[in-house]
């Protein structure tokens, strides 16, 4: 990562790339500082850690050996390096890191929840939860730090905040739940603030496994959340979750990963995330006991919407149904345009997405069992040129058959959003054979639609879980092609956290099979725990993940 914030290693490693012209220019030692602010290091003043002059050639993962490093603290350094005639380097540029909230002493915010009981058994409205308050100095930074239990999206003074999908991500729950750390010192302002976080069921209470069973993790959603504020006098303030928040629903009336969503744009409500919207009528939360697990923050990448694609084909199948084309198996889901001229309020368009069409051209779900991968929007009847998108769902598919859209949609209308956890690319490969090329081809796309903070065996039917198995087999090919470290250090986390105590390791990560009555893994499941650890440190040298 460049310039991280919110980490909570203890002991960062840092790295840094040597750029020059000069032929068989070898590093032969280096020097880092690190102080509290770039002017101290600029000045040589104040300095937290030098480490001198150190001979080595490498310049990756090298370890911070400084003080202990303190919560919310940003940490500045610099390199230099000297070649193997003993010369040195100017300093490099300043960069940095931030450290998160490492200690459960620093979370003065407490878990809320809806004051209200609902029947669980089926899937509920998503959770709206919003909070208010006042700044009276001058802001010199901000810092929200959020998790939950379920899926959150969060908003300050409307403005949506980060950009990353489905947080806090899918860890194993019962042992540790990550969060995020967002600066958002653009969103909150002197005066009066509001905060808005929508709450799903994602993989916390929504269907999960092939039992069909919810509620594996909780049967309650809840919200922890903290805004740490600096002012220019270097005065702090912290605000956060406590019992005066207030709690709603909205327009989300069903979210499931495996199942899809229920939009009702009639249910919306403007400007609840702004400062003055009046939630006089919105029910009270309670406290809710926190969770005896660790709260980390991320290790690997968020998922975040990668690239758009556009269909290629409108079809009309033998069962009368309108079906999109793209063209390209992805994962994610739709961004729909709708125009509702000649539609009425209440009226509902229908978007089932499938992989495959069967042998007469229809669109063939029978492979999927029990997942719906159905989205439906409810319209309000005033839509001009709206754009939709889910918001806790994703499906795996190709086609989608399209129903209720008021009049005929175009090409223009649907576009398929691809999603994944964020992977730079390291690796190509092109034959002059086209079907190598195909098969790579193929194989990139499937490990963008089974890398969703998770690797998975499908994106797509009532499975969708994390076979340890399946992810040591394709643990070096992924690193070919993307940089998967940090990806897998995260998963890794959860395999330790849900490794029996006789050492043995489950089928899937998180592990929700074992309450299924499936047991723990065998041989080349259980494997993972080694195979994975040694392919990481073959590919990328890092010793700290053995």
């Amino acid at each position: 990562k460049t310039d991280p914030i919110g980490i909570d290693v203890k002991q960062p490693r840092l790295s840094w790339k040597i750029s020059t012209n000069e032929r068989g220019w070898r590093q032969s030692a280096y020097q880092v500082q690190v102080a509290a602010s770039a002017d101290d290091l600029r000045g040589s003043r104040a300095i937290i850690w030098d480490s001198g002059k150190l001979a080595s050639a490498e310049s990756v993962h090298r370890e911070y050996a400084g003080p202990e490093v303190r919560s919310s603290m940003r940490y500045f350094w610099r390199v230099r390096v000297w070649d193997s005639a003993d010369q040195v380097s100017s300093w490099s540029d300043t960069a940095y890191w931030e450290v998160g909230l490492l200690d459960a002493a620093d979370w003065t915010a407490q878990w809320i929840t809806p004051d209200s009981d609902g029947n669980t058994s089926t899937s509920q409205p998503a959770v709206l939860l919003r909070g208010i308050f006042d700044v009276d100095q001058t802001i010199r930074s901000a810092r929200a730090y959020v998790t939950s239990r379920g899926l959150y999206e969060v908003a300050i003074n409307g403005r949506r905040v980060g950009d990353e999908l489905f947080t806090p991500g899918w860890t194993a729950y019962h042992k540790r739940i990550q969060y995020q750390t967002y600066d958002v010192t653009e969103h909150v302002r002197q005066g009066g603030n509001a905060v808005g976080v929508t709450l799903g069921d994602g993989w916390y209470r929504g269907v999960i496994g092939f039992s069909e069973q919810r509620n594996y993790y909780g049967d309650r959603l809840g919200l922890l959340l903290q805004i740490r504020i600096e002012y220019e006098d270097g005065q702090v303030d912290v605000f956060g979750t406590d019992e005066q928040w207030r709690a709603s629903t909205g327009p989300i009336r069903m979210s499931d990963i495996y199942m899809g969503e229920v939009y009702d744009a009639r249910l919306e409500r403007p400007g609840w995330t702004l400062p003055g919207y009046t939630s006089a009528e919105w029910q009270a939360v309670r406290l809710l006991e926190g969770p005896q697990v660790r709260l980390v923050a991320p290790a690997g990448p968020p998922v975040r919407r990668i690239e758009e694609i556009q269909p290629v084909e409108i079809l009309r199948t033998p069962n009368g149904d309108t079906v999109f084309d793209l063209g390209q198996n992805i994962v994610g889901w739709v961004k729909l345009t709708v125009d509702a001229a000649g539609a009425t309020a209440g009226d509902a368009i229908v978007l089932r997405h499938a992989e495959v069409l069967d042998s007469k051209g229809n669109l063939y779900v029978e492979n999927l069992r029990t997942a719906t991968q159905r989205v439906e929007y409810i319209l309000t009847g005033d839509e001009t040129r709206t754009v939709f998108e889910p918001h806790f769902t994703f499906q795996g598919f190709r086609y989608v058959a399209v129903e209720g859209y008021p009049g005929e949609p175009t090409l223009d209308d649907l576009t398929g959003v691809v999603i994944h956890s964020d992977m730079a690319d390291t690796g190509k490969f092109e034959a002059s054979n086209e079907q190598l090329n195909q098969l790579q081809h193929n194989i990139r796309w499937g490990q963008k639609g089974n890398f969703l903070d998770v690797p998975t065996d499908c994106p797509q039917r009532d499975e969708r879980m994390g076979w340890t198995g399946d992810a040591q087999v394709f643990c070096r090919t992924a690193g070919f092609n993307m940089q998967v470290a940090p990806f897998f250090t995260k998963w890794l986390g959860d395999v330790a956290a849900d490794q029996y105590a006789n050492g043995s390791i489950p089928w899937v990560v998180p592990d929700v099979l074992t309450s299924d009555s499936r047991g723990a893994g065998a041989t080349g499941w259980a494997d993972a725990g080694i195979i994975i650890p040694w392919t990481i440190y073959l590919v990328y040298g890092d010793e700290r993940i053995l």
